[in-house]
């Protein structure tokens, strides 16, 4: 067995390449942005997705943008301003949920802020920005991982649901990122996987992962997860997240809340694994965080396959949020915190993590 499978599902050459998420696991096709308009297209459509990977890909997003108003003559440091504001605002618009788009774009606003030379220099400074990000997130999954392998207890039964792992991430992973560190410590692992309705990212993505990583893991149907662990066949249960609130509210992928309400029946410990990019500590509660709706086909079908009339009403909630009051611990690359949330978390942030 090795966890020692990784993929990088964001990467730059000249543009931003993106490994396709809606072919996987059938085929392994990349699609280049080579400008704002595709990079806005593909984080949409879910070509990309999962939080930090979508903040990496909008920092690169930016670097785009640069180029390409050089490339349409604009030399005025002013202009280039307002040219990238208006692309960071299409960028921040691409999904409303997860936080790390938006923290992502003010980290590059910063740098267009701060930039005194030509255009060319400063999509020099965006891209070593957009590079600093990258491999910021990167060594923040690895220290995830390392952190919550020490909760997994050894012979352990975890269930996930959605994909938090390299896919998500600019690699490694974070809730798989976990998995991957309890495996690598020496610890024996078996991953029950959510399918993950309506777009089966655990169906195509964690079973993919996990599989060529070469750990054990079972895929389930979303309604089965209660009755796995009613049968006393889960120990932990690791999930990532799109945004977490200054109170510890977690928003996730929708049926994450059904998940940590059965955890808490059956006394299971409910851990969310995410980079400190992911906290939002401007959002006071989940009340406050903005649900994605989707596209009402997403249900209506399976992998392009109809399953319901043309016409028949839908309600497609991308995300759901699971209160603080059933989320055991939170595991960032700072540290573990636990409630309460509303001083931890802060503590966390400003670099006192315990």
């Amino acid at each position: 067995m090795t966890s020692g499978f990784d993929v990088e599902p964001v990467r730059w050459d000249d543009a931003v390449l993106l490994l396709d998420q809606r072919r996987l696991p059938f085929e392994e096709t990349w699609v280049r942005c080579g400008d704002v308009a595709s990079v806005v297209a593909a984080v949409r459509d879910l070509t990309v997705r999962g939080a930090p990977a979508i903040g990496i890909t909008a920092a690169y997003g930016m670097v785009v943008a640069a180029r390409e108003l050089a490339a349409g003559g604009v030399g005025d440091l002013g202009t280039a301003r307002e040219g990238l504001q208006e692309a960071a605002g299409l960028l921040r618009g691409a999904r409303p949920t997860a936080v790390n788009l938006g923290w992502a774009l003010d980290r590059q606003l910063e740098v267009v802020a701060a930039a005194h030379a030509d255009v060319t220099a400063l999509s020099a400074a965006l891209l070593a920005s957009a590079q600093r990000i990258h491999a910021d997130e990167v060594n923040a999954c690895h220290a995830i991982g390392r952190l919550g392998a020490a909760l997994v207890p050894e012979d352990a039964n975890l269930l996930t649901h959605c994909n938090a792992g390299a896919l998500a991430t600019g690699g490694f992973g974070t809730a798989l990122g976990v998995v991957r560190a309890a495996v690598a410590a020496g610890k024996s692992v078996h991953v029950w996987v959510d399918e993950t309705r309506p777009v089966l990212q655990g169906a195509r993505l964690t079973a993919w992962e996990l599989g060529r990583a070469g750990i054990p893991n079972t895929l389930i149907p979303d309604g089965a997860a209660a009755s796995v662990m009613a049968r006393g066949r889960v120990d932990v249960v690791v999930v990532g997240a799109d945004r977490i609130a200054a109170n510890g509210d977690v928003a996730n992928k929708i049926g994450t809340y059904g998940v940590a309400l059965a955890a808490a029946a059956h006394d299971i410990p409910f851990l969310v694994a995410a980079p400190c990019s992911t906290v939002d500590l401007d959002c006071a509660n989940g009340d406050a965080i903005v649900v994605e709706e989707r596209d009402p086909d997403e249900v209506r079908s399976v992998c392009g396959q109809a399953v319901a009339p043309p016409a028949q009403a839908v309600a497609n909630p991308a995300f759901d949020v699971t209160p603080a009051h059933l989320v055991a611990a939170i595991v960032t690359e700072r540290g573990v915190v636990r409630a309460p949330y509303d001083t931890s978390l802060r503590r966390l942030t400003r670099g006192l993590g315990t």
